[in-house]
């Protein structure tokens, strides 16, 4: 039998058990099921996939004409369909973290205008996926991806995980137009200048590991990762303000998550042995020249860098060794299963 028809019956026994559940119980499994209610059925071809494909997931955040990806762009959603996804974003991310996705697709007008010809300038052109059947009680997921945004969810029993995710901004700072001053993303880069400028000139030196920045971050848009080698300064190494001013600069990357996500991926952290983590810097430590930098823990890499388009033109990602596509989540989920 057709999944999507499987599916459909699916969700249509699962709206009405949710009816029946609370309301903090079905938000986000409500949510995307009144997208998908909203589709049409040739759009649920476009948009529907079983679980099984989604982890690992092939992503790319190039303008989405430009690879073959699962999903539907929204830019072909009606409007009350865009509504009922803007809805589900809202629903996934913090406030910060809709504002900035819907900054950085903004941003695609800005570069349509300042490349008329790039027949890749197309806004909204944001893909639209969703995997296995939305339920509190079941694994699911969903993507959203296009130019300069990848946000990847996975839902065991309720429990959200939220990586890889990626953010980019070009530019970086609008220098002209009616959006003049603009920045999608702030915090990640003028943060981490401050933690450089807090250095010694020791700490700085050990801090730099290389002279010249990577052209673009080193894991790409790889499907799995592992630790790259620990370069750059230790906390350890670093002096109260220091490590209060790094701890800032995380909590800068986990703010688009939802706050209680934010908090506990923080705490994590500092669990798994906050002293350890290694902060590397490549490239110029002036401002408007090209520049890297990563942050890597035992169990997360953070990567930047801001080297294109004479350094204004920003990509970062999140990567979590064993949670990326919730394979944390996932694994506990089928041990508890194997055991019952």
């Amino acid at each position: 039998m057709h999944f999507r028809f499987v599916l459909q019956i699916s969700v249509t026994l699962i709206f009405c058990t949710c009816a029946r559940l609370s309301l903090a119980q079905t938000s986000h499994s409500e949510k995307a099921l009144d997208f998908i209610f909203s589709l049409t059925d040739n759009q649920k071809e476009e948009v529907l996939y079983p679980f099984y494909d989604m982890a690992p997931h092939g992503w790319s955040y190039l303008p989405a004409s430009m690879y073959f990806a699962d999903g539907m762009a929204m830019k072909d959603f009606d409007p009350a369909q865009k509504e009922k996804l803007t809805e589900l974003l809202k629903d996934f991310l913090s406030d910060k973290g809709y504002s900035r996705t819907q900054t950085i697709m903004s941003l695609e007008y800005v570069l349509r205008d300042l490349e008329p010809e790039n027949p890749n300038r197309i806004p909204e052109n944001y893909l639209m996926a969703i995997y296995g059947v939305p339920h509190p009680d079941s694994t699911w997921g969903w993507m959203f991806s296009g130019h300069h945004v990848v946000l990847n969810f996975t839902i065991v029993k309720n429990k959200v995980a939220f990586s890889p995710f990626f953010f980019g901004s070009n530019p970086a700072e609008v220098r002209e137009g009616p959006q003049k001053g603009k920045r999608a993303i702030a915090g990640e880069e003028d943060i981490a200048f401050e933690l450089m400028s807090l250095f010694t000139r020791e700490q700085r030196q050990k801090a730099i590991f290389q002279k010249e920045a990577y052209l673009e971050i080193v894991t790409s848009n790889a499907t799995e990762v592992g630790p790259l080698p620990d370069v750059g300064i230790a906390v350890m190494e670093m002096t109260s303000e220091q490590k209060t001013v790094l701890s800032r600069l995380l909590t800068a990357y986990l703010s688009s998550m939802p706050e209680d996500l934010a908090e506990q991926r923080l705490r994590n952290i500092q669990a798994e042995d906050f002293q350890s983590v290694h902060f590397g810097w490549a490239g110029s430590t002036v401002k408007g020249e090209p520049h890297y930098y990563r942050i890597q823990g035992k169990s997360f890499l953070v990567e930047f860098d801001n080297t294109q388009n004479h350094a204004n033109h920003i990509h970062f990602v999140w990567r979590d060794f064993n949670g990326d596509f919730g394979r944390d989540l996932l694994k506990e989920h089928y041990l508890n299963a194997h055991k019952h």
